[in-house]
């Protein structure tokens, strides 16, 4: 959707990563498709968490309440299993608890500024307070430097939503080279199943309502 309202204009028309799963081995089938399905329940956070960390990367992904990735089930499945990255800064705590203290907060910082908890805000003001967060850079937020904070969310974010093929399908990514493979490699080289970006020069960031 647009800041409008109306529907976006897909980038790729008639392009979908999932119309190639026959050229895909079964365990990579497996995998894509069931990503697709029914969310898994949420079991690491809290009914608060989850409602903050929706909000969060709603700002995050620009997905303004878009569920048809479920980003924030995707990172709790994560946490509730302890499938890290593998690695953390020394200075930041394990994950998931270092989930639970930065939901926490933007959930004080939201009562503080607005007297409301962060999921109850405003997108802009969200947006203002996750901001926040990002700008103090190096600088420590709620015990934590600020800028560990930010990749934990945004590593989580971006692992969770570029998994998905509905973001494949945005972005005109055709989803595993295995074991077909690519042979046009190079810059504006398409394989025959690929779609040309219909505005290639529009920055896909942009919150102009375009």
């Amino acid at each position: 959707m647009t800041a409008s309202g109306a529907p976006r204009r897909a980038r790729f028309p008639g392009f979908s990563a999932l119309g190639q799963v026959r050229h895909w081995d079964p365990a990579t089938v497996a995998s894509v498709v069931s990503r697709t399905g029914r969310a898994a329940d949420i079991r690491f956070f809290t009914p608060a968490e989850e409602a903050a960390a929706n909000a969060l990367c709603d700002q995050l992904l620009d997905l303004r309440g878009d569920r048809t990735v479920s980003v924030v089930n995707m990172i709790d499945a994560r946490l509730a299993g302890d499938e890290t990255d593998g690695w953390r800064y020394e200075d930041m705590p394990e994950d998931g608890a270092a989930w639970r203290r930065s939901l926490g907060g933007l959930n004080a910082d939201a009562t503080q500024t607005y007297g409301q908890g962060f999921a109850e805000l405003p997108a802009e003001d969200q947006g203002k307070l996750v901001q926040a967060v990002q700008d103090l850079g190096s600088r420590e937020w709620h015990g934590l430097k600020a800028a560990h904070v930010w990749s934990l969310w945004t590593r989580y974010a971006c692992t969770a939503f570029y998994s998905h093929p509905a973001a494949w399908d945005e972005i005109g990514y055709p989803g595993p080279a295995y074991p077909r493979g690519y042979k046009n490699a190079g810059v504006d080289a398409r394989e025959p199943f690929e779609v040309k970006d219909f505005q290639p020069a529009r920055d896909p960031v942009r919150r102009d309502g375009a």
